[in-house]
């Protein structure tokens, strides 16, 4: 039995002062560096995803929606797309880049960058699989969107989860509390 970390998202522009900044960002990036100082052996791997847009068609918008729409965020290159400055990223062991010319919630939608060129490595369900991994606990930023459905999609391929409430943060909270109900009605833990 192996498990798996996956932190997802947090980058600049989900944090405060980003372009969609979610309240409590940077102290989730501080508690998960926290969390891997002391538990980092726990982990076969620790995976972070990241949004990497280039050219994701309606997913950038003047007037968005804020469901699938929304302001320019994580442009490649862009100080927003860098993981937010409180995040220990010397214990990651593997980045999956998500949503370059797409809208992309989920860190199975991404690739492994080996050459940090988009499509360029495996998807992320195969390198978990590859390392005997049949646990993830998956925190990071938004609870209510890339968390979710990251999750979502983690208990979709048959890995059990684990949703650890004190490392996410959620654009609203009373979605942030739908989302653990939704996750706990499909098998995963909240806790």
């Amino acid at each position: 039995m192996a498990r798996a970390l996956i932190v997802v998202d947090v980058q600049n522009d989900f944090c405060e002062g980003g372009s969609l900044a979610v309240d409590g960002g940077g102290a989730v990036a501080a508690g998960i560096s926290d969390h891997l100082a002391a538990h980092h052996d726990d982990y076969t791997l620790v995976v972070a995803t990241r949004d990497l847009h280039v050219d994701p068609g309606e997913h950038f918008s003047d007037e968005p929606d804020f469901q699938v729409s929304f302001p320019p965020h994580c442009r490649a290159g862009s100080a927003g797309a860098s993981f937010h400055p409180a995040l220990d990223v010397t214990r990651l062991d593997l980045v999956v880049s998500k949503g370059r010319n797409e809208p992309a919630f989920s860190g199975f939608d991404g690739w492994v960058g080996l050459r940090g060129e988009p499509d360029d490595g495996p998807r992320l369900v195969d390198v978990l699989r590859d390392a005997d991994v049949d646990e993830v606990d998956v925190v990071g930023l938004a609870t209510d969107f890339c968390v979710r459905q990251t999750a979502l999609d983690a208990v979709e391929h048959g890995f059990r989860v684990r949703v650890r409430p004190e490392l996410v943060a959620a654009v609203d909270p009373a979605a942030g509390d739908r989302t653990f109900d939704e996750l706990r009605s499909v098998g995963a833990t909240v806790g």
